[in-house]
């Protein structure tokens, strides 16, 4: 038999601010595009059906800020995000190797970018290259699959001078530009945020998680945040993303006696714990550093003495979350806007993937419960502006020929139910069942994805919004 469909989603209330659509809807699709929206569509005509009376059906949610690299994020980061109702994330760090393997041999149907981390003693040779050596490292980082490059200067900073060639270098090769705020001079705080904002100069560019510059290191953290709203103001060529959740992600890993990253350093100076090894440890036996554990299938942050050993036994080199991020700040930064409207912070993520907090929905739905966000205005902050940083035209809507990435949400128990990727179901009720991985990548880098194994999206560098900032609405 003939369908004329693959799948019918029946009954939902479909939510798309980009249609002007919130009605009780159903949405046919074929071909891994969405081919109709209507009431009463017949599933006598589709392969296959789900009621979803009573759900919220959205574009698939996309998260700008992920790990999924066995750096940070591990394995199981693919099928924690689909059962977080993800359908397209950002690694925002790599490496793009690891990713991209990761990718290969985890994937669960995901679009996935990946962005390569400048790192020294990594990725340059030290924390003051020269522009040649910049140059030389983003053309290489595109050709092996890389979406752009990510300066990480909360954990291990560059140079004043060499942060502000990075910005430049890659808006001039039309990379993907991130910037954790940080340098050898000032630290992953707001005097940092303003080193950063000095720094990026005229250029467009991501700054990463907003509230990881607001815990009040400076100022009140509420203050801080203040502070930080005002400046995303006066700037509108930096897009950013906050996150909901109250715990970080950061590196446990340490190299004679000391922790490596210098974000670790200041939370355990936070917590009143001393900055080495012995330190760490004592951190997390007494709950102040969490460690991020396998334990049935994903991980999960654990402390106490389980924690250490596993600590240990991986020599150190895990994933850590401290429980860093103040409530109230959090929730204005996810909810701030500008005079015209639209929000100063663009859009809604989890620093998530393997890191266990990818709370989108559970988070982002309680402040639709709260009034603080309507349901349109959570689609516009999870799915539809990120999509536009990334320059997905065919995602961040419910449009008709749009790629079929929706989630299906329950608004009463704040839960994703499904998740369906360019038409594929990969998570519905919990259970995973998807395969594969789309990687978003540049013409630059097609070929080599493809050798990975992995199907290649490709986007134009001269189209994404990242490069000339003045898409997002």
């Amino acid at each position: 038999m003939s369908y004329q469909y693959q799948v019918v989603l029946k009954n939902s209330m479909v939510v798309d601010p980009t249609n002007n659509r919130s009605d009780v809807l159903d949405i046919a699709i074929q071909g891994g595009k969405i081919v109709d929206i209507a009431p009463d569509l017949k599933t006598s005509q589709a392969e296959d059906s789900f009621d979803l009376k009573g759900l919220y059906s959205i574009p698939g949610i996309v998260d700008l800020h992920v790990h999924a690299s066995s750096w940070l994020g591990g394995k199981f980061g693919h099928k924690m995000m689909a059962k977080a109702g993800v359908t397209t994330a950002l690694d925002m760090s790599g490496p793009v190797e690891s990713v991209l393997d990761i990718a290969a041999s985890h994937g669960v149907g995901l679009n996935l970018a990946c962005i390569q981390y400048v790192r020294p003693g990594h990725t340059v040779d030290s924390a003051d290259p020269n522009r040649s050596e910049l140059k030389k490292m983003i053309e290489n980082s595109l050709g092996s699959g890389a979406y752009g490059i990510k300066l990480l200067g909360g954990h291990y900073p560059l140079s004043s001078e060499a942060t502000a060639n990075t910005v430049e270098i890659a808006f001039q090769l039309k990379a993907y530009c991130a910037f954790h705020a940080g340098t050898v001079s000032k630290k992953s705080d707001l005097e940092g945020l303003y080193e950063a904002v000095e720094l990026i100069d005229r250029y467009p560019v991501h700054l990463a998680h907003i509230n990881s510059y607001c815990r009040g290191k400076i100022k009140s953290a509420m203050a801080e945040a203040e502070e930080a709203i005002a400046l995303l103001k006066k700037n509108p060529h930096i897009c950013s993303e906050s996150y909901l959740s109250p715990v970080n992600g950061t590196s446990g890993k340490c190299s004679g006696g000391l922790p490596e990253s210098q974000v670790t350093v200041m939370c355990l100076g936070t917590g009143g714990f001393e900055a080495t090894q012995k330190g760490l440890e004592e951190a997390i036996m007494a709950g102040w550093a969490q460690v991020n554990l396998e334990r049935g299938g994903e991980m999960v942050l654990a402390t106490g003495k389980q924690a250490v050993d596993w600590w240990n036994s991986k020599e150190t080199d895990t994933t850590l979350s401290f429980q860093v991020n103040p409530q109230i700040p959090r929730l204005r930064l996810a909810t701030a806007k500008r005079d015209k409207g639209d929000f100063v912070v663009d859009c809604i993520s989890t620093d998530g993937g393997g890191i266990p907090r990818n709370v989108t929905v559970e988070s982002g739905l309680a402040l639709v419960k709260l009034q603080a966000l309507t349901m349109e205005e959570f689609v516009l902050k999870t799915s539809k502006n990120p999509a536009n940083i990334l320059g997905l035209k065919n995602k961040g809507h419910l449009s008709i020929g749009a790629d079929a990435d929706i989630t299906v949400v329950d608004l009463n128990t704040q839960k994703p139910i499904m998740t369906m990727s360019n038409g594929q179901v990969i998570m519905w009720k919990g259970k995973m069942c998807g395969s594969g991985t789309s990687m978003i990548t540049t013409p630059a880098g097609a070929s080599y994805v493809e050798s990975k194994g992995l199907k290649p999206y490709v986007v134009d560098p001269e189209e994404t919004p990242i490069c000339q900032r003045n898409a997002l609405t």
